[in-house]
């Protein structure tokens, strides 16, 4: 065995054992799922999918289950709208306003969410509106948006500036231009981007934890079950967010993968 071959099988084994280290924890609750719970212990022995049922038939979960698609298609379309305007923007030109811009899209993602979910909280308690399923939109939409921004930037900047100044002069006006040339080379970015927003909309728990009224979205339905306890109801919707959420980012890293010429 060469020196190199020696390295590569170290570095496959390291790689091996940090991916078990990292995801190797996320198994659990899904193998357990399965399992019936017995004095707060797993019964191995003993495979079923009642939990599941019980899920299927719970009205709680079905009620947030409705209400977190809803907010995530909300938060999606209007984070698609401003991300495709402040993109188009940006990529207009340099100015300090653009930076400016760019500096305010970015700040509530990058900052932890409970400050995002707080600065929120204060604003709309501060302008007397009540705080309900509008303001979850909201606060995801603020969340994802740097997300949905930076893609589509991102391809907008990977265009040839010729097929714009080519559309202008054959005599088109500014929106057939973005209708006909810009809209179907964004199509496969917004899709991806959108399926992302649409995930990360999906798990986020602290911001809507501080802006959400009496209307609970899927993962504070899962946070109030926790504190009672873990049960294999608890564990099948982990499972199943685990599952949903996995399947979204392999469908947006399809749409955003660069294609092969």
């Amino acid at each position: 065995m060469t020196r190199d071959t020696g390295r590569q099988y170290w570095l496959a084994a390291i790689t091996g054992f940090v991916f078990i280290l990292l995801y190797g924890p996320i198994f659990v609750p899904i193998a357990s799922s399965f399992f019936m719970l017995k004095q707060g212990v797993v019964d191995w022995q003993q495979p079923t999918a009642s939990a599941y049922v019980t899920l299927v038939s719970n009205e709680g979960i079905l009620i947030a289950l409705r209400n977190t698609l809803m907010v995530g298609a909300a938060a999606v379309i209007c984070s698609l709208v401003l991300g495709i305007a402040a993109a188009l923007y940006v990529n207009g030109g340099r100015s300090r306003g653009r930076q400016v811009l760019q500096f305010i899209i970015f700040l509530p993602f990058l900052m932890p969410p409970i400050i995002t979910g707080l600065s929120l909280l204060i604003y709309f308690r501060e302008i007397e509106f009540d705080r309900s399923l509008v303001t979850v939109i909201i606060g995801h939409t603020v969340f994802v948006l740097a997300l949905v921004y930076r893609t589509l930037l991102v391809r907008l900047q990977s265009l040839s500036r010729s097929l714009v100044e080519a559309s202008y002069d054959l005599g088109a006006s500014s929106w057939q231009t973005f209708r006909y040339v810009l809209l179907p080379n964004l199509t496969s970015a917004m899709i991806g981007a959108g399926i992302l927003a649409f995930a990360l909309s999906f798990d986020e728990t602290m911001i809507t934890l501080l802006v959400t009224g009496t209307d609970n979205t899927l993962p504070i339905r899962l946070w109030a079950m926790m504190r009672l306890g873990f049960t294999p109801d608890i564990n099948a919707l982990v499972a199943l967010i685990l599952a949903f959420t996995t399947l979204l980012c392999l469908l947006a890293a399809r749409y955003l993968m660069p294609r092969s010429e």
